[in-house]
């Protein structure tokens, strides 16, 4: 790998892992369904134009696809966690999305038949075990909140990495050749449409300050825009199978954000439970079975 590309790698991976932290900075004063409107709205304002200079095109059959992609993919996943980060911490977070991989190995099994051999399913049950590890002090987790609370916000967040894999999944088999901009403009233009009623009805009354604003715009101008700009940038120059590592970067560099901004804790449970998610990953994705070609290809990492 080039040290440019290496370079891009961290970039992105802080990027998305700082995802969660601008959201937590923004959620309290723009609240979840006026912060995503707004995250989806600055990306479209960034991508579009692009797409235009570019003078890129995607197939008149493909738009209903990228209309699904925009609100399964897009629109209702970073509800879920913008939900979510209300209570949980960006560390916790953080490392509850890098299940993705792993429910896109299911969906892609289930639907696409892919095939799960030995080393894929030891890497599910991996994976899904760190999940137990990381939640199994749930009384640490509410860290005062209402247990009921954390355990919404724990199945939202997870809820979204499960559709970030059926996305995956939905993505290879209808969109294929569709061209990663168009698709990554118009799906966020589509979840910014689609969000537009329900984002005015509840618009905060008391106006946002300077700071939650500045947040909002870096985690759509950078978090979204810019970071999808740098995962295609990726996958053409180190393909799909090494641009897939960023997956294994997120939940560092989302505990440090935490940490270093907001003072969160990181406790040796969510380390654990991360390098047991992580390893779970890599086997699932195929990055750590010996002799075998990896497939992670086939469930990409999807933006956050």
């Amino acid at each position: 790998m080039r040290p440019q590309d290496a370079a891009a790698l961290v970039a992105l991976a802080g990027l998305w892992g700082g995802s969660y932290l601008l959201m937590r900075i923004a959620v309290g004063a723009f609240g979840p369904v006026a912060l995503i409107e707004t995250r989806v709205a600055v990306a479209a304002m960034l991508l579009l134009p692009m797409l235009i200079w570019q003078g890129a095109r995607i197939g008149l059959r493909q738009l209903a696809h990228v209309a699904v992609i925009g609100l399964g993919n897009t629109a209702i996943p970073f509800l879920l966690i913008a939900y979510a980060i209300q209570t949980l911490s960006v560390g916790l977070a953080s490392i509850l999305n890098a299940t993705s991989p792993l429910f896109g190995a299911i969906v892609a099994w289930a639907w696409l038949r892919d095939p799960l051999d030995r080393w894929r399913v030891a890497g599910l049950c991996v994976g899904f075990a760190g999940v137990v590890v990381l939640l199994g002090d749930r009384a640490s987790l509410a860290g005062g909140a209402d247990p009921s609370v954390v355990a919404l916000s724990i199945a939202a967040t997870l809820g979204a990495a499960l559709m970030y894999g059926i996305g995956a999944s939905y993505a290879r088999r209808f969109l294929q050749g569709a061209g990663s901009l168009p698709v990554a403009a118009y799906s966020q233009s589509v979840a910014a449409l689609a969000l537009a009623p329900v984002g005015w009805a509840y618009w905060p009354a008391e106006p946002p300050g300077a700071v939650p604003w500045a947040a909002v715009v870096a985690l759509g101008a950078g978090c979204t825009g810019l970071a999808y700009l740098l995962y295609f940038r990726l996958i053409a120059n180190i393909g799909p199978v090494r641009a897939i590592s960023v997956t294994f970067l997120i939940p560092a560099f989302g505990m440090f954000w935490g940490r270093v901004v907001l003072g969160e804790p990181v406790t040796l449970r969510m380390l654990t439970g991360a390098a047991v998610i992580l390893c779970g990953t890599a086997l699932a994705t195929g990055l750590l079975a010996p002799g075998r070609r990896a497939t992670a290809r086939r469930l990409g990492a999807r933006p956050r």
